[in-house]
């Protein structure tokens, strides 16, 4: 859809997964030589706040003009963008954060199945022989500019865990966190890279890169992880604790579970306790304000919060759950509100599976099969006949409840 003086190139992810011959997701484009007048008049929709952006008639795919940027402030809204026809495609690559993402392909030279001759290729910063050589590099000394870029290349070394990162790109990004870059991140921003990371195949490599250049003690201090930074000597307890952590989070991305469990995962041991005392309330032997303070500041979303909001207050208790007696059963099951929330218990047993050392697929783990049968022995109690035999001997609100809990153990108690 180029007119006369006015390219359109292919740029970033797309032509990175191509070149590797992945799957390609989305498409992104640069428009060089345009103005938002005439890509408006070939019928492109624009929805670009803070920089121009167009949606293209057809695919709805984001084409955007060329453009630089310059620091103002910290963080990454701390941007002048400035776009013009006079702007080069080299230009704009120059602002990128690392070199895989900096090549590109002209529209032209795209065939309708989406492949492309790798000759077509412009690349000005040697963005291919990076790929080839499994290396994630800085494009320019501009990479400091946006403390995003920690958190992308953390997430990219989760996505390809055979690439490494470079010397240099690796003290730059320890010298942005020592600046106080890391502390300016979004909450918004922190969150939509966190979750995308855990979501790729190891996710145990985003928390490494974090730690190693020491953002992960920026934004997520609660697991109190070691940090490299630290000239003290590491504890034998906090090591094997952050390598447990390490296995957790690559088991339930090898099983494929979904971000919410995933993500309790991650946060489980916020809330550790000592061995389990089923006479206790657990409430009151954890320390919920921990994990609360972390979904609060990085804005989590609720299903993944409650969810490991139960995790972190119960896995020890649900770990041991195969010594219990009926009546600390149905206590458990009730603090899990699994009766009211069945297929949300079933994935906090899927969390449980992946801390137990070790690890059991939940098939084979046999505190889910104990407390799945349980929970459906439970459900399965006519709990409204209960209730209303309770209210025709003069029973009422929380005697009835007492009752109807009553009933549930007495009902598991034989089925167990």
């Amino acid at each position: 859809m180029a007119t006369s003086g006015m390219q359109i190139f292919m740029v970033g992810g797309a032509v990175r997964d191509a070149l590797m011959g992945l799957p390609v997701q989305d498409r992104d484009w640069v428009i060089v030589g345009g103005t938002p007048e005439v890509v408006t008049a070939q019928g492109f929709t624009p929805v670009g706040k803070d920089f121009p952006v167009f949606l293209h008639p057809d695919t709805r795919e984001e084409y955007a003009l060329a453009r630089t940027e310059r620091k103002t402030a910290r963080g990454y809204r701390g941007f002048i963008i400035y776009t013009s026809p006079d702007i080069t495609l080299d230009e704009d690559l120059a602002r990128r954060d690392l070199t895989i993402n900096a090549i590109a392909v002209p529209e032209h030279a795209i065939a309708a199945d989406g492949s492309f001759d790798p000759a077509q290729v412009r690349d000005p910063f040697n963005g291919v022989a990076d790929l080839r050589a499994r290396v994630l590099r800085h494009v320019t000394l501009a990479f400091c500019e946006d403390p995003v870029r920690i958190l992308r290349v953390a997430r990219l070394s989760a996505r390809f865990s055979d690439f490494s990162i470079h010397p240099q790109t690796q003290e730059l990004m320890c010298d942005m966190v020592q600046q106080g870059e890391a502390d300016h991140l979004v909450p918004e921003r922190v969150w939509q890279e966190l979750s995308r990371g855990l979501m790729e195949q190891h996710p145990s490599r985003m928390l490494d890169v974090l730690r190693r250049c020491g953002a992960l003690a920026r934004i997520l201090p609660e697991l109190k992880l070691p940090d490299p930074s630290d000239s003290a000597p590491v504890s034998v307890d906090t090591h094997a604790a952050w390598e447990n952590l390490m296995r957790v989070v690559d088991t339930a991305a090898l099983w494929k579970l979904p971000l919410a469990v995933r993500f309790a995962c991650l946060t489980y041991s916020l809330g550790q306790r000592p061995e389990p005392d089923t006479t206790a309330d657990p409430t009151a032997t954890t320390n919920p304000r921990l994990l609360k303070t972390l979904c609060e500041r990085i804005r989590v979303p609720v299903e993944c919060r409650e969810l490991a909001e139960v995790v972190a207050r119960e896995h020890v208790y649900l770990q041991a759950s195969d010594t219990l007696e009926a009546a600390d059963v149905v206590r458990l099951l009730e603090r899990c509100d699994a009766l009211r929330k069945p297929e949300r218990f079933a994935w906090v047993l899927q969390a449980c599976a992946c801390v137990q050392q070790p690890p059991l697929p939940l098939t084979q783990y046999p505190q889910a099969q104990r407390l799945s049968y349980a929970l459906n022995v439970v459900l399965d109690l006519p709990t409204q006949t209960v209730a209303e035999a309770a209210m025709s001997q003069g029973a009422s609100g929380k005697e009835v409840g007492e009752l109807i809990h009553a009933a549930r153990v007495k009902a598991l108690r034989q089925a167990l």
